[in-house]
C-alpha cells in the first residue's frame, strides 16, 4: 500500500525535479527488494498462469482505469512483442459488452493501485463464473481486488513523487517495471529469440536491424553471374550493369567464386592490358565469404565490417545462390 498517505506531505515547491525522480527511483528500488524476498513466489506464480495460458492458446487480457489504465496497455503492449498475446480491455467498457473478448484460457491482468476501482469490481463476478486466472497489481493487499485474485502482486511505495502525495506518479511507474517484469521473465522461459522478436517487429529501424538477410538481399536478375569461362571484358560489362561492385562466378547456379572491383583493379596493376584475355574462372576468389539467408542483417553487416568488403554472396547449404546482400542494403542496421 502506499505506506505514507498519512505523513504531512511538503510543500510541491520543496520537492525538486531531482527529488521527485530519487522518490521513483525509491519506489523501483522497494519493488526490486520484495521480488527477491518476500514476493518471489507469487511473481513466479505469475509467470506460470501466463505460460500456461499460451499452452492452451490463451491471451491475457490487461485492464485498468485512468493512469493505470495507461500503463495497463503498455503491459499489454509489451507482452504482445516479447510472445505472450495480449490486448487491452477498458473495465468501463467491459461492462457493456466487451467481456465478450474473454475466452475461456485467459489471464486476466487487472491494475489498480488501491484495490478498490469500482469499475474493475464489477468484473470480479464474471471473471470468477468464466475462471478465468485473475492476477492484480495493487499498492494494497488487503483491498477487495487482491483478495478476490489467484495472484496479488505489490506494487506499494513509500510516497507518490507528487508534492500531494496524491497523483498516481512513483505508484505508476513500479507498476510499469513490475509489467515488463513480468512480460521478460515470460519471454525468457518461452525461449523467445531475436529471430521471433524480428517477426513481430518488420517495420522501421528495429525491424532493419533484426530483418532476415534473404529480406534485404539482391535476387534473381539482380545478381550479377557470370560462368567460369567468361571473358573479362565480358565480366567488366556484368559488373557494371549491375552496379554492385562484384559478380558471382557460377555453375548450374552453384557458387565457384566471386570477382571484386578489388580483384579486378590488383589483376590489372600486375598484369595491365594483359589482364583482360583472363577467363573469370582465372581471375576469381575461389574462397569467398558467404553467408545464409536465414541470418539476421546484422550478422551480415559485421562480417562485411570485419572483412572490409561491400558485398556478401547468400547461399544455400548446397552452395546454391540465392542472392547477393550489399553494404548499402544495411544501411541503418545496427550490431547486435
Amino acid at each position: 500500500m502506499n505506506r505514507n498517505k498519512d505523513k504531512d506531505c511538503p510543500d510541491p515547491q520543496e520537492l525538486g525535479p531531482a527529488a521527485l525522480v530519487r522518490l521513483e527511483a525509491a519506489a523501483l528500488e522497494g519493488l526490486a527488494v520484495r521480488l527477491d524476498g518476500p514476493m518471489a513466489a507469487d511473481f513466479d506464480r505469475a509467470v506460470e498462469l501466463i505460460m500456461r495460458c499460451g499452452e492452451s492458446n490463451g491471451r491475457v487480457v490487461v485492464t485498468g482505469m485512468g493512469k493505470s489504465g495507461i500503463i495497463a496497455q503498455k503491459i499489454a503492449a509489451t507482452l504482445s512483442s516479447t510472445g505472450s498475446p495480449a490486448l487491452f480491455l477498458h473495465p468501463a467498457e467491459a461492462v457493456h459488452g466487451d467481456l465478450g473478448v474473454l475466452m475461456p484460457g485467459d489471464v486476466v491482468i487487472a491494475l489498480s493501485a488501491s484495490g478498490e476501482t469500482e469499475e474493475i469490481l464489477r468484473l470480479l463476478a464474471t471473471l470468477k463464473r468464466k475462471g478465468d486466472a485473475l492476477v492484480s497489481f495493487c499498492c494494497n493487499l488487503n483491498s477487495t481486488l487482491a483478495q478476490a485474485s489467484d495472484v496479488a502482486l505489490d506494487c506499494g511505495v513509500e510516497r507518490e513523487a507528487c508534492g500531494l502525495n496524491l497523483a498516481p506518479t512513483a505508484s505508476t511507474t513500479a507498476m510499469l517495471a513490475l509489467g515488463d517484469a513480468l512480460a521478460v521473465a515470460v519471454s525468457l522461459r518461452k525461449g523467445f529469440r531475436a529471430e521471433d522478436f524480428a517477426e513481430l517487429h518488420p517495420g522501421g529501424k528495429l525491424g532493419k536491424q533484426l530483418a532476415k538477410v534473404r529480406d534485404l538481399m539482391h535476387a534473381g536478375d539482380a545478381v550479377p553471374v557470370v560462368a567460369p569461362a567468361t571473358q573479362m571484358t565480358d565480366v567488366i560489362y556484368e559488373m557494371s550493369s549491375k552496379k554492385l561492385g562484384m559478380t558471382t562466378v557460377q555453375e548450374d547456379g552453384r557458387l565457384r567464386g566471386v570477382i571484386s572491383d578489388g580483384d579486378l583493379r590488383r589483376l590489372l596493376e600486375r598484369e595491365g592490358g594483359a589482364a583482360l584475355s583472363r577467363t573469370a574462372g582465372e581471375a576469381m576468389n575461389a574462397r569467398p565469404r558467404t553467408i545464409r539467408g536465414e541470418e539476421l542483417a546484422a550478422k551480415a553487416l559485421a562480417i562485411l565490417e570485419e572483412r572490409k568488403i561491400t558485398s556478401l554472396v547468400v547461399v544455400d547449404a548446397e552452395q546454391m545462390v540465392e542472392g547477393v546482400v550489399h553494404l548499402h542494403d544495411l544501411w541503418g542496421v545496427e550490431l547486435i
